[in-house]
């Protein structure tokens, strides 16, 4: 199992993301370039996700991204 939170600090280096509620694209932590980090080390991990076939609101918080690998494992 992926530990989005910790995926997510070793990409964003801030603890505001291991609240599950955290507003990631909002905040500013998830910018384009943490993005495009994080697609690649889920896909490392063997989760693929397609950017331009998801809604934005998938990658809003640690939640909703953990709840998005577990439905694309």
């Amino acid at each position: 199992m992926i530990d989005i939170p910790k995926l997510l600090y070793e990409i964003c280096g801030n603890e505001a993301v291991y609240d599950p509620d955290c507003e990631l694209l909002e905040s500013g932590l998830l910018d384009s370039l943490a993005l495009i980090e994080l697609v690649s080390r889920l896909e490392d991990e063997g989760v693929v996700i397609h950017l331009t076939r998801i809604d934005r609101q998938l990658l809003k918080t640690p939640r909703s991204i953990a709840k998005l690998v577990s439905e694309n494992k």
